[in-house]
């Protein structure tokens, strides 16, 4: 049962943040000049996914300084959208695979007025301790919260082998138990209809994500960038994607059987349609969202309905 208290069927991460800061918050995405341990080796490649320009659509670029991408997408947002603080949000490529000064100087570039969070997207095989340190350096003199963000994506290490990601599921389980030591939030990311991937695969990194405790996940659909490795395979009908159905029932079905302390930053991504050979099933993102939401009421269906397999719960009673 979920013991969220609002009248949500998932624990949002809109409501979880205007009960954390008293206020609407809004992300600002960040881009610095930084890849990914993928692009500098050799004959390897980035992750099949992942196409050139990553994952920083919205992102202006990456020689403005951070203060100044800070300004100009607050100002934006601002008259937009209302929010009154925001979360600077490290978010494409792999942001801690830089070295430690540069790395130290771009952060610190985000401490500015009204900025309540810093936000770190990265993968679980960069979680450096000396990284760590810094990050927790500024928590304590800044009052500032953290957040990393780690790509996990699937728990099936056959299928993060496919997708090129270069670490398995052991590097995840290390970071994130490195996060705890310095009490930082932990994101989780996932896509729950890779190729390779099935149901059991999406219960198992439910399961998974809530045994360790992550503090929040953000889902994605799987999309076909262009200049992919995914798109090549794609164009040569090497795999299926899951129908629009199907990835509405993976949803839902890690919902239930996903912890209900858990944060839902969303449950489907979205991506410019030019920048894919397949985006959302051609449809609106917001349109797959309540679609999913609405199924979840009709069918009476929440997160955490079936989180009841942790602290031995799941264990048959023996005796009669």
């Amino acid at each position: 049962m979920s013991d969220f208290t609002n009248d949500s069927i998932y624990n949002k991460y809109s409501e979880h943040l205007n009960i954390m800061y008293g206020t609407k918050v809004y992300k600002l995405p960040i881009n610095i000049p930084v890849s990914c341990p993928n692009r500098s080796l050799e004959n390897f490649g980035p992750c099949a996914f992942c196409g050139d320009s990553g994952a920083g659509f919205e992102n202006l670029s990456n020689q403005l300084s951070v203060q100044e991408q800070i300004s100009m997408n607050m100002e934006k947002i601002k008259a937009k959208y209302k929010a009154n603080k925001f979360i600077a949000y490290f978010q494409n490529f792999t942001n801690t695979y830089t070295d430690l000064k540069s790395f130290e100087k771009f952060v610190s570039g985000a401490i500015m007025e009204d900025i309540v969070e810093i936000c770190i997207s990265t993968r679980p095989d960069c979680i450096r301790k000396e990284y760590l340190d810094f990050l927790q350096s500024i928590k304590r003199k800044h009052n500032i919260n953290i957040t990393v963000e780690l790509g996990l994506q699937t728990v099936n290490y056959h299928t993060l082998e496919s997708m090129q990601r270069g670490h398995t599921l052991a590097e995840y389980i290390d970071a994130v138990d490195l996060l705890k030591q310095y009490h930082i939030t932990i994101c989780t990311h996932v896509i729950l209809n890779l190729p390779g991937d099935s149901m059991l695969d999406v219960v198992e990194t439910a399961k998974i994500v809530s045994a360790l405790k992550t503090h929040q996940v953000k889902i994605h659909a799987l999309f076909i960038a262009k200049g992919s490795e995914l798109a090549r395979r794609y164009e040569k009908n090497e795999f299926e994607i899951s129908s629009l159905e199907e990835y509405k029932e993976r949803v839902i079905t890690f919902l239930e059987y996903l912890s209900p302390n858990i944060v839902i930053q969303r449950i489907i991504g979205r991506i410019p349609e030019e920048d894919c050979l397949f985006a959302n099933w051609g449809t609106s993102w917001w349109k797959i969202r309540d679609d999913i939401e609405n199924q979840m009421r009709e069918q009476g269906r929440l997160q955490g309905n079936k989180f009841g397999y942790l602290g031995g719960a799941a264990v048959k009673d023996f005796f009669v």
